[in-house]
């Protein structure tokens, strides 16, 4: 379910599964390797899911901060934990 009531959609493990190694690869691509630092800057939607697991999939620690934070605060966290990618 996303952040309004009426908003929610259904996957199967099969996509589910199938999006998350997609993009895993992408991460892989872009250079992230395992032990790297990624912030997610995402509202409630199933891409934020499948960039949540993608990075546990490849090691990755990530951190996720809602779309709902200022520029200012996504700013701190990204220097805080130093990470290599932002993930929107």
């Amino acid at each position: 379910e996303g952040n309004e009531p009426g908003d929610s959609a259904k996957i199967t493990y099969s996509e589910l599964l199938h999006q998350v190694c997609r993009f895993a690869n992408v991460l892989r691509s872009q250079g992230v390797r395992k032990g790297d630092r990624v912030s997610i800057y995402m509202p409630m939607i199933v891409e934020l899911v499948v960039a949540m697991l993608a990075c546990a999939r490849i090691g990755v620690v990530h951190s996720v901060v809602f779309a709902g934070f200022s520029a200012d605060s996504l700013c701190e966290r990204i220097v805080d934990c130093g990470c290599s990618l932002l993930i929107t």
